[in-house]
């Protein structure tokens, strides 16, 4: 905010002459006036109240005596008449001529355009938004609310004396607090209950006795799975309302605590009223493009289609189609699902289960696509599968959806993604037969007829062309088995080349000495249509297609796979767009490309086959880990000027991506992340281990910040296992820091963090890793501080800062600093923390380090709050908190708002510090682990006391108590302590 008084959001005027000289006034908040973008000057406050009492009427007449009374009331001064007259001389001279008009002994404004007023504006917004909920569109509903209570700019009337701007101030706060009731309900229909538990928090704090907002947050809490806590809240609100009024929760309180009780099911649902179906807030429709020249199948597309109009009146309708590889099955599956959209009028869901492969998709990753797609904020998407499968089927009851599960690898994968309800249907398509898939119709999908094999090669090739040479068209589908894809790839090629006849394809199909003999027999024929597109490549495009097959990731960028070939981007362009077109390559999104599963293993059987000289496989895996390694050091490089990390990785022969800002820098990482921790897994062979150990090291943003966190751990392990099994103990050193950073990023793993800490310095200094040596040290140094051993993280956190500087890391010395001054600070040396603090921020910022210069004043901040700097330290915590909202970093995005909180609670402002503390817990959902979890619950504990919900409070600093004792964690006496009656006296 930049202090100064904001310009309300108008309508756009019919024309830009009245846009930029119109009247527009703002009551919500200080009354003010403006013409166009130019403020005008209102007068004294006795002067703005009169204007407010007009605006307020809307083009209503105010008699003089009733303005008298509006500003003075009982007691008005003897020129008050006079007073009158004059203010409205005054006003009349400063607006536009015929605005505040005379008329009969009073005052009226007129001919405002619309939206002139702010107060009519919110009136529009909130007329339309009721309209949109009417008609289920919850979304659009919520957008206009939230428009609407954004006109509010502080108090009403703000600073106006009189009666009657009191008693509108009144007014309008209690419709401020409806729409704002409104929206937080459509909130939760839509579900977004841990965003608004942080908001609810405060409203109840701020408006104690006010029953709804109470009863919101217990649903909020509830639907969050936080139903201790929702309780609690009744329990609050039961002895406040007792001591406060004498009197009992409403009925609908009540009720909500018996349902919560009896975890009523109904609850863990956005309810709907039963005398109207509300369609749903969105309705996917994912299906992919089905093809134009679809032929034959008749009797299954029947079949098929009898079964899924029939989900009405069944539980759920589920059809399995199995058959072998290119046989059809996603071709048939889409077809029908398209024809049967309407029987689907809530939505259709397609993925992708990749069973085939070595990676098949995981139902939670898939459960977490489909209910984001439904329409499921992220924040309300629980971690395990389990619960992510509940909440899918809650989504979907009442709904009329098809799912079509495409590739799936076998019924586990398939049973906690079917809907469950009735008026849905899934349409599952697998290479084997899903026996156990109970209740399931299953189909077999065999081979096209002779006939229908015909008939599709026709449709592509052209009738023409067919009708010439019939007998060699059935030479050709027969050699491709029958198997429409195959067939499809052959008559595409022929379709492509006009100087060839049929003839001429059907004896190239025929010649065997081009297929692979190691091939199953269930495969021959769709491989053998591989080979029959790969044969007619020009060698170049041969070339990157065997090549490029060779990558792990699901998908390659265009830039990656010029790395590959060793050419330049626009001739692997050139050359990646005709394989797009042969069909062997799939264009995933504009300059990304990706195989098929069945394709991507036969490039790989034609790169051991055809490759000259073999060792080109091996020397193209190497440039695209080049380039990942090259371009990820000028990713860290432009979040960290001056670091010298990348002094100490290693070299790269072939170059990487340059970025001019770290926005692009920024967004091709965390886009290119799941590709590229392939990549470093795939290079976990002695021979490029060292370069896949400092790629890691140059991308730990990936760690850090939460995303692919997992996957990022997984490979580190890999990485370890292969550099002890190869002797190599520089890359061994490096895998333990780097388990080292994601354990303690982590919050779960200290102990393990302490022994990969160790191990890792040890094994650095053995090899003369200096930078290595120095950053476990650090690390090392953070995980003692979290475990409370605070002399054992001084030391180490004094011996990488001598460290850093021996060897000239800035960067290192700025770090080692602040976390030096953490543990001044929690050994109660609060003076030489702060110094501490500012001399490592200083660092960064001479380095124009944006981002660690976050970390130095997030360090900064925790010292200034300890000594009582307060609006220092909230302005440090808020710039820290802006950088790592800028950069995706959310692990230090929640645990500033935590800061946040804890300073709240120091500067006596109990409501703000529940709000922070809710926001830091959605923040840290899947980051930061149960420690920090345990941290925020402790404070958010603390700040609920403030405001009287001791109930509550209690429940969160029992969910803390377990999370420590669990660990094993110091912190678990402290809370033990607030958990006694005398603490929480």
């Amino acid at each position: 905010m930049d202090g100064g008084p904001r310009v309300p959001e108008q309508r756009r005027p019919e024309s830009g002459s009245e846009e930029s000289t119109a009247l527009r006034f703002s009551v919500l908040g200080p009354v003010r006036a403006w013409r166009g973008p130019v403020s005008l000057n209102t007068g004294s406050p006795q002067q703005r109240a009169l204007l407010a009492a007009l605006l307020l009427r809307e083009g209503r007449t105010a008699t003089a005596g009733e303005l008298i009374d509006a500003l003075w009331g009982d007691d008005p001064p003897s020129q008050a008449l006079a007073a009158v007259r004059t203010y409205a001389s005054r006003l009349r001279k400063a607006l536009d001529a015929g605005v505040l008009v005379s008329e009969s002994g009073g005052y009226a404004v007129r001919g405002l355009p619309e939206g002139a007023l702010d107060v009519a504006e919110v009136h529009d917004l909130a007329n339309e938004a009721e309209k949109a909920k009417s008609t289920g569109d919850l979304c659009r509903a919520r957008d206009l609310l939230g428009r609407a209570l954004a006109l509010w700019d502080g108090e009403p009337l703000a600073g106006l004396p009189g009666p009657y701007a009191e008693a509108q101030r009144v007014r309008l706060e209690e419709w401020r607090l409806q729409l704002l009731e409104s929206r937080l309900d459509m909130d939760l229909e839509q579900g977004c209950h841990a965003e608004a538990v942080s908001e609810l928090t405060a409203l109840t704090a701020a408006h104690p006795l006010r029953e709804r907002l109470r009863e919101l947050l217990m649903l909020a809490l509830y639907r969050s799975g936080r139903q201790a806590e929702a309780l609690a809240v009744y329990a609050d609100t039961r002895r406040l309302l007792a001591d406060e009024l004498g009197v009992d929760p409403r009925p609908g309180l009540r009720e909500l605590q018996n349902r919560i009780l009896q975890a009523d099911p109904g609850l863990a649902e956005p309810s709907a009223p039963a005398a109207e179906s509300v369609p749903a807030p969105l309705r996917p429709h994912q299906l992919p493009a089905t093809v134009p020249d679809f032929t034959g199948r008749v009797s299954f597309v029947s079949e098929l289609s009898e079964v899924l109009a029939s989900a009405e009146g069944r539980v759920m309708a589920v059809s399995a189609l199995a058959g072998i590889g290119g046989v059809g099955k996603t071709t048939l599956a889409v077809h029908v699902a398209h024809q049967a959209r309407s029987t689907f009028p809530d939505g259709q869901l397609y993925v992708d289960l990749q069973g085939a492969g070595s990676r098949a998709a995981e139902p939670e990753t898939v459960l977490g696509a489909f209910l984001r797609a439904l329409g499921t904020a992220d924040s309300a998407i629980p971690d395990s599968l389990e619960e992510r499968s509940a909440l899918y089927r809650s989504v979907l009851d009442g709904r009329r959806v098809l799912v079509l599960l495409d590739n799936a690898r076998d019924a586990a994968q398939v049973r906690p993604l079917l809907p469950g309800t009735e008026g849905c249907a899934a349409l599952v398509t697998s290479r084997v037969r899903m026996v156990d898939l109970a209740g399931a119709h299953l189909v077999d999908l065999d081979v096209m007829s002779p006939e229908e094999a015909l008939q599709l090669f026709t449709r592509i090739v052209g009738a023409e062309r067919v009708a010439a040479e019939r007998e060699s068209a059935l030479d050709v589908v027969a050699a491709c088995g029958f198997l429409p894809l195959a067939i499809r790839i052959a008559a595409s090629r022929l379709a492509a080349r006009r100087t060839w006849t049929v003839s001429v394809l059907a004896a190239k199909l025929a010649d065997e000495r081009r297929r692979l003999d190691e091939l199953q027999a269930g495969d021959l024929a769709v491989k053998a249509t591989f080979e029959l597109g790969y044969g007619q490549l020009e060698p170049a495009q041969a070339r990157a297609f065997r090549l490029l097959g060779l990558a792990d990731g699901p998908d390659i960028s265009l830039a990656a796979a010029a790395a590959m070939l060793n050419l330049p981007v626009e001739e692997t362009e050139d050359l990646l767009e005709s394989l797009v077109d042969t069909s062997l390559v799939e264009s995933a999104a504009p300059g990304r490309y990706r195989y098929h599963d069945l394709v991507r293993l036969y490039a790989r059987a034609c790169a051991e086959r055809d490759e000259s000289p073999p060792s080109e496989t091996a020397a193209a895996l190497s440039r695209l880990l080049d380039f990942y390694l090259a371009t990820v050091s000028g990713v860290y490089l432009i979040e960290r000027p001056g670091d010298r990390l990348v002094d100490h990785l290693e070299h790269t022969e072939h170059p990487g991506l340059v970025f001019s800002d770290r926005h692009t820098a920024q967004d091709w990482l965390y886009a290119e992340a799941v590709s590229l921790l392939a990549c470093v897994r795939q290079a976990a062979r002695p021979e490029t281990l060292r370069r896949a150990v400092d790629t890691l090291w140059a991308a730990c943003d990936l760690a850090e910040s939460g995303t692919n966190s997992k996957e990022y751990e997984a490979v580190v392990e890999r990485l370890r296992e292969v550099a002890q099994e190869a002797g190599d103990s520089r890359s061994e050193a490096r895998t333990f820091m780097a388990l080292a950073f994601v354990h303690h990023v982590s919050g779960s793993r200290f102990d393990a963090a302490v022994q990969e800490g160790e191990r890792a310095i040890e094994l650095a200094e053995a090899e003369g890793d200096a930078l290595t040596s120095c950053w476990s040290s650090n690390i090392s140094g953070a995980v003692a501080m979290y475990q409370s051993r605070l002399a054992d993280a001084e030391q180490h956190f004094t011996r990488a800062l001598e460290s850093f500087r021996v060897v000239g890391d800035r960067t290192g010395e700025a770090s080692a600093l602040c976390n030096l001054s953490r543990t001044h600070l929690a050994t109660g040396r609060t003076e030489s923390a702060v110094a501490l603090a500012r001399q490592g921020t200083a660092l960064y910022d001479d380095m124009e380090h944006d981002l660690r210069g976050a970390n130095g004043r997030y360090a900064l901040g925790l010292a200034l709050t300890r000594s009582g700097k307060l609006a220092e330290a909230t302005e440090c915590l808020q710039e820290a908190l802006r950088v790592f909202r800028d950069r995706r970093q959310r692990l230090w995005e929640g645990m500033t708002v935590f800061r946040l909180a804890e300073l709240d609670l120091t500067a006596r402002r109990p409501a703000q510090a529940a709000a922070n503390a809710e926001m830091a817990l959605t923040l840290l959902r899947g980051v930061g682990g149960d420690w920090r979890q345990g941290n925020v619950l402790t404070v958010l504990g603390r700040a609920l006391t403030g405001i009287g919900q001791l109930d509550r409070a209690q429940v969160c600093w029992r969910e803390a108590l377990d999370i420590f004792e669990t660990l094993g964690a110091p912190e678990a006496q402290e809370v033990r302590g607030l958990l006694t009656p005398s603490a929480a006296a």
